[in-house]
Formats: C-alpha cells, sequence, structure tokens
C-alpha cells in the first residue's frame, strides 16, 4: 500500500534542477538571477513607460520594441517563481498541473517573440527598400492587426502541449534537468510512448522558430542588396546602423533556441551541466540584453530615457 502511495506522490510532481554539484554558492547564485531579473524587469518597463507616455516615439519601429519589451516581461515573470525557488529556498518540487502551466507560458512567449523579431525584420525591410511607403505600409491599425496574428498563431500552435502531456503517466522520479518546465524535457519523463508528441513538437518549432528565421534571413538579404547599391557609403553605413540592434536581439535569441532545441533532441552526449547554462542563456540573457541594446543604439529612444531620469 505505501508503495502504491509512494508511486502516486511522485506522478504528482516533478523535481527541477539548479546547477548540480554547487549547492554551496547557492546563495551567490540566486543573487545574480536576482540581478539578471531586475535588470530585465526595469530595463523593458523603462522602455514601455518611455514609449507609451512620448508621442513621438508612436513609430512602427518603436511599437514593435514595445511588443518585444512585454514579451520579454512575460517570459522572466513565467521564470521567476521556480528559479529563484530552487537558489533561495531549495524547493525543487513542482506539481504537474503548474508546471504544465509554466511551459505553456514559457513556449508560446518564446514564439511570440520569435514572431516579434520577423514583423521588426519586416519594419526594417520596408523603411530600406521602400521607404516612401513606409508610413502607409505599417499603419496603426494593420500594426495591431499583425501583432493579433502573431499572438493567435503562438497560442494556437503552443496550447494543445499541456493537453498532450496530461495523456501520459510519469514515472518514478520525475527529475527535470532545468530550473523550470520545458516541453521535451517533461515529455522525456512519460512511461508511455511519445513519438507523436516528439513528432508535433519538432512540426511548431519549424513553423515558428525555422519559418521566422528563414524569412528574416531573406528580409535581410533584400535589406543588404539594397544597401549595397547605395552610392553614398555614409548613407550605407547609416542604413546599416539601423539594423545593428535588431540583428543582435535575432543572433542571441537564435543561436540559444536553435542550440538548446538541438541538445535536448540530439545532444545526448553533450555535458549535462552545458543543457543547463544554455537553457539560462536561452530564457534569460534575451531578455535582460535587448532592452541594453536598444537603449544603447537607438539615439531617439537613449535621449528620452536620459531626459526622462534627469527630469
Amino acid at each position: 500500500m505505501s508503495a502504491v502511495n509512494d508511486t502516486k506522490f511522485n506522478s504528482a510532481v516533478f523535481l527541477l534542477t539548479g546547477i548540480p554539484g554547487q549547492e554551496d554558492i547557492y546563495l551567490w547564485i540566486s543573487i545574480l538571477f536576482c540581478l539578471v531579473y531586475v535588470i530585465s524587469i526595469v530595463g523593458n518597463s523603462v522602455i514601455l513607460f518611455i514609449i507609451k507616455t512620448d508621442p513621438s516615439l508612436h513609430e512602427p519601429m518603436y511599437i514593435f520594441l514595445s511588443m518585444l519589451a512585454v514579451t520579454d516581461l512575460g517570459l522572466s515573470i513565467s521564470t521567476i517563481p521556480t528559479i529563484l525557488g530552487i537558489y533561495l529556498f531549495k524547493f525543487r518540487r513542482i506539481s504537474l498541473n503548474a508546471c504544465f502551466a509554466q511551459l505553456f507560458f514559457i513556449h508560446s512567449l518564446s514564439k511570440i517573440e520569435s514572431s516579434v523579431l520577423l514583423l521588426m525584420a519586416f519594419d526594417r525591410f520596408v523603411a530600406i527598400c521602400n521607404p516612401l511607403r513606409y508610413a502607409s505600409i505599417l499603419t496603426p491599425p494593420r500594426i495591431a492587426k499583425m501583432g493579433l496574428v502573431v499572438v493567435l498563431r503562438s497560442v494556437a500552435l503552443i496550447f494543445p502541449l499541456p493537453f498532450l502531456l496530461k495523456q501520459f503517466r510519469y514515472c518514478r522520479g520525475n527529475v527535470l534537468s532545468h530550473s523550470y518546465c520545458l516541453y521535451s524535457e517533461v515529455m522525456k519523463a512519460a512511461c508511455s510512448d511519445f513519438t507523436v508528441n516528439s513528432i508535433y513538437g519538432l512540426c511548431v518549432k519549424i513553423l515558428t522558430v525555422g519559418l521566422d528565421s528563414f524569412l528574416i534571413f531573406l528580409s535581410y538579404v533584400m535589406i543588404l542588396k539594397t544597401v549595397l547599391s547605395i552610392a553614398s557609403h555614409t548613407e550605407c553605413l547609416r542604413a546599416l546602423n539601423t539594423c545593428v540592434s535588431h540583428l543582435c536581439a535575432v543572433l542571441v535569441f537564435y543561436i540559444s533556441d536553435i542550440d538548446l532545441a538541438v541538445t535536448h533532441r540530439f545532444g545526448n552526449s553533450s555535458s549535462h551541466l552545458f543543457q543547463i547554462l544554455l537553457g539560462y542563456v536561452y530564457l534569460l540573457v534575451p531578455p535582460m540584453i535587448n532592452p541594453i541594446v536598444y537603449s544603447v543604439k537607438s539615439k531617439h529612444l537613449r535621449v528620452r530615457i536620459i531626459r526622462a531620469f534627469v527630469k
């Protein structure tokens, strides 16, 4: 009877993982994560506040940036409870329902971020390749529709994941490799055959990250072709400079996302520590880096932020 109860208990929770072997310095690690979260939340909140309160920033480029900031805030908030719970209180347990909810928000928000980066690439494409029609193409109603399509696509594709995972029976000792729940990790903890789920997850990845990254690449091919046709070297550099901050955001997001996906599916030989660190880079670095990069590279935004704090 006790064995049955023990099995039910273990099947009702997952055990999250911090950094194995570093338990003695968990307090210092928690301080580092707190610093990362403060920078992420404050940085993105400041950008949202400045864009909302300054009418001169109500342009397509800054509207898309505010979408990115909202998404980054959501990603940070989705991971804060479990990561800090492990490093501050050594609380590793998470219920199945809480785990499913967390992975839904993490994956849907990451897919939304991928789509927003694509919209930002489209914004740069129109601004550089067709500047005379920029205002007529990217009108506020059209931008709102694009944002709605981005959210609906991501939620529609990720919504079935928790329900697919609920159909499984989970084995004893459901220890996950990260400090938060990811679909591929939870799926592998099931006792049943998860081939269909694995194929669906791969299709979602291809339809979102794969398609978005390909379209971003095409947009920059067209941008580069247009820029190289510009006679003036100064104008050429000025046009490319408007893309630098977006390129930084794209590289940080897609490199870590693709690396993590490949590692989970094919990287059984890679070290466990490497997977853990890559997972942190994937979820924590983009929300922290994006507001810094855009604040530094966008002179217009930087001036408004400095002016707001000076006041």
